[in-house]
């Protein structure tokens, strides 16, 4: 059973910044680690994915300003998140796609609140 597990979330300041983490189980690589976010009356949207080939795609509001890494066992990624606005407001996902059977899976969400 494969789980995803995110930790970091919070309440900061614009301009401040956060960093979220993401620890997979239960996978068996190749896949994609990834975020999403959805903010209130909005839909889910793509924050910023690492394939499996260690391709990275981020979108372009959040371009310069936030970083996704893996981490050496390839089962974590983190997203470091700077300059933060108040549109950057959501809660946050963490994804994973399995290049093996082309599943997803989610983590259960961690809320980023950013302030005026």
């Amino acid at each position: 059973q494969v789980q995803l597990v995110e930790s970091g979330g919070g309440l900061v300041q614009a301009g401040g910044s956060l960093r979220l983490s993401c620890a997979a189980s239960g996978a068996i690589f190749p896949y994609d680690l990834g975020w999403y976010r959805q903010a209130p009356g909005h839909g889910r949207e793509l924050v910023a994915v690492i394939t499996s080939g260690n391709s990275i795609n981020y979108a372009d509001p959040v371009k310069d300003r936030f970083t996704i890494s893996r981490g050496y066992t390839r089962n974590t990624v983190d997203l470091q998140m700077n300059s933060l606005q108040p549109e950057d407001t959501a809660v946050y996902y963490c994804y994973m796609l399995s290049r093996r059977d082309r599943l997803e899976y989610w983590g259960q969400g961690t809320q980023v609140t950013v302030s005026s």
